[in-house]
């Protein structure tokens, strides 16, 4: 796959998971061509990926070239002049149309400008790009701004009607648009929030649909039932969580890409912690916290402490901001930070304005805190009810954390003790660690590779046949690099990977094929790794090499036979994980 669209979480292997959420948009956007997919509104709390999820989305559909053409545009938050803003909109519509037609990557991250997207619409007879143009340029200079944003947010439904294609129009931070484009030049007084309702008739549209997002799911569906109307777009929850499994292997890969040493047993203690938060995961694995130590439980739950405790951390910063927000909404009362957190800490249940005044033995009346309770759930910190008067927390571990570091000491007189609570948690996850061993034989069928990869970093100076059967070789390997998913090339240039290369300081080197299923593995399958060590040996004539094939499923026959007559030394179970 192609990355014309530099994605924000970085090296695109960081992305992990969300086969749920690709298996619900998949089907959707599978729909576009036959005009059968209804506009999207992606409602999540901000750090919950989901900015990283339509970024994969464009960069998908850009790779398969298929009928769909991806345009993605990021509605900042930052003061833009009106017809600027139009100007940015249609000049990155149509640098990504170009793109996608020319298939050059280079075209999504620098804007072509006007004059060079009239130029192309010129040399490639497409009258419709050099009339937008030259209408945009004709409108600024009348002071016709209104028609130069028409002719920007239209665009996709025009040209999707005129050249018989679809467009998926992805419109990152949607609620932006209503509180920082100006008419005023200056960007002063107040912004045209109603530019929103641009949108009213496209969103509609069966052509070119929109796939919507805001950090402020109070706030964006606001936008959008005021300017929109109820059920143009079609509500996606996307939760802030990884499945557990899907959080164990952000833990491996976070850790791989990064080179912070873990054990087995840390990973499952850091995915616990974090909740399978992938933001809370990757703010531990790149802690700057001075005993930042990810082999042991004690460096565990002090890097988790840090993250929460420390002003100075990742994940206190980016939380931080996010509560002052809603304090500055609120004006920081204390009764009001009292409702918060309860609500947070009770979040099974919904809870009424007279409820809480009962509960609390709040001094405020009860219209004031159904105003309150609005305005936390405008900004994404509790939900609301079907009912006006019905409110609960949001059920999000990672949010309860760090109200309760916030507020639990100046509502209860006392600091949370994190450390202890953790350690309980650790405690009931390892269960003398039975279950601990349990719960890694059951993922061995989903992490195998990063399973026999860790054991392999943690684990001091070991024999092969610690973990393989019919090694040739048993000399004590102590290894200094671990890497997994290894690419090389045959002399034709054909591209091969290997699951696991571990280097030891003796000059051996250890290349792992990991197959995952439990189907047994057949003789060309066995044929076509030792390929892979032929062309490895070949670049590196020095190393020497100890094949290794793990099959959880185990070997035909044949397929034995060929490993016991090559030195593949063979294994159907990881039999060391801690």
């Amino acid at each position: 796959m192609q990355y014309p669209l530099t994605e924000k979480i970085g090296a695109p292997e960081l992305f992990v998971g969300r086969e749920k959420e690709f298996r619900q948009i998949n089907k959707w956007l599978g729909n576009i061509p036959k005009r059968l997919s209804k506009s999207r509104v992606i409602l999540a709390r901000r750090k919950s990926g989901k900015t990283a999820f339509v970024q994969r989305i464009f960069n998908q559909l850009w790779s398969d070239n298929g009928m769909v053409i991806p345009f993605y545009f990021d509605m900042k938050e930052s003061k833009i002049w009106y017809p600027t803003f139009a100007i940015n909109y249609y000049r990155t519509f149509a640098s990504q149309y170009i793109s996608f037609l020319q298939r050059d990557e280079d075209l999504v991250g620098e804007l072509l400008s006007l004059a060079q997207i009239r130029a192309y619409g010129v040399s490639h007879s497409i009258k419709r790009l050099v009339d937008d143009v030259d209408s945009l340029q004709t409108d600024k200079e009348r002071g016709e701004y209104d028609l130069m944003w028409q002719a920007a947010y239209s665009a996709p439904h025009r040209f999707a009607e005129q050249f018989n294609c679809r467009f998926l129009v992805i419109l990152d931070e949607f609620q932006n648009i209503t509180r920082f484009v100006y008419r005023d030049e200056k960007c002063e007084g107040e912004a045209d929030e109603t530019l929103a309702g641009s949108f009213h008739y496209h969103s509609e549209s069966k052509i070119a649909p929109m796939l919507v997002t805001g950090s402020y799911a109070g706030w964006l569906l606001k936008v959008i039932h005021q300017y929109l109307e109820a059920g143009r777009l079609r509500p996606t929850y996307f939760s802030p969580y990884l499945t557990e499994e899907e959080g164990l292997q952000a833990v491996y890969k976070y850790a791989e890409l990064y080179q912070e040493p873990i054990t087995n047993e840390t990973a499952l203690q850091i995915n616990k912690l974090c909740m399978a938060d992938p933001f809370f995961i990757s703010c531990v694995i790149e802690s700057d916290y001075e005993g930042r130590e990810l082999t042991s439980r004690e460096g565990v739950i002090n890097t988790v402490n840090h993250e929460i405790f420390d002003k100075r951390a990742e994940m206190f910063l980016t939380w931080g901001e996010y509560i002052e927000k809603t304090l500055q909404r609120i004006n920081g009362e204390q009764q009001s930070k009292q409702m918060l957190l309860h609500l947070n800490k009770y979040a099974d249940r919904y809870w009424t304005p007279q409820e809480l005044k009962d509960e609390l033995h709040l001094n405020l009346e009860v219209n004031e805190i159904q105003r309150i309770l609005v305005i936390l759930s405008e900004v994404d910190v509790i939900d609301s009810g079907t009912s006006d008067i019905d409110f609960k927390g949001l059920q999000d571990g990672t949010l309860n954390l760090i109200l309760r570091h916030r507020f639990e000491k100046e509502i209860k007189g006392f600091m949370p003790n994190f450390p202890k609570e953790f350690e309980q948690q650790i405690e009931e996850l390892s269960a003398k660690n039975r279950s601990l061993q349990g719960k890694l034989n059951h993922y061995a069928g989903i992490l195998a590779e990063h399973l026999l990869a860790t054991a392999f970093r943690s684990k001091k100076r070991f024999a092969l046949t610690e973990f393989f059967q019919k090694v040739t070789d048993g000399t004590r390997l102590n290894m200094i690099l671990v890497k997994e998913r290894v690419k090389i090339q045959r002399d034709d240039g054909k591209e091969m990977e290997i699951d696991i290369v571990a280097q030891s300081s003796c000059g051996r080197e250890v290349l792992v094929e990991v197959k995952k299923t439990q189907k047994k593995m057949d003789l060309n399958v066995v044929e076509d790794f030792q390929e892979k060590v032929a062309v490895y040996q070949k670049r590196f004539p020095e190393a020497i090499i100890l094949p290794a094939f793990l099959s959880l499923g185990g070997f035909i026959q044949k397929a034995e036979q060929f490993c016991e007559t090559h030195g593949i030394a063979t294994a159907t179970e990881i039999k060391h994980y801690l």
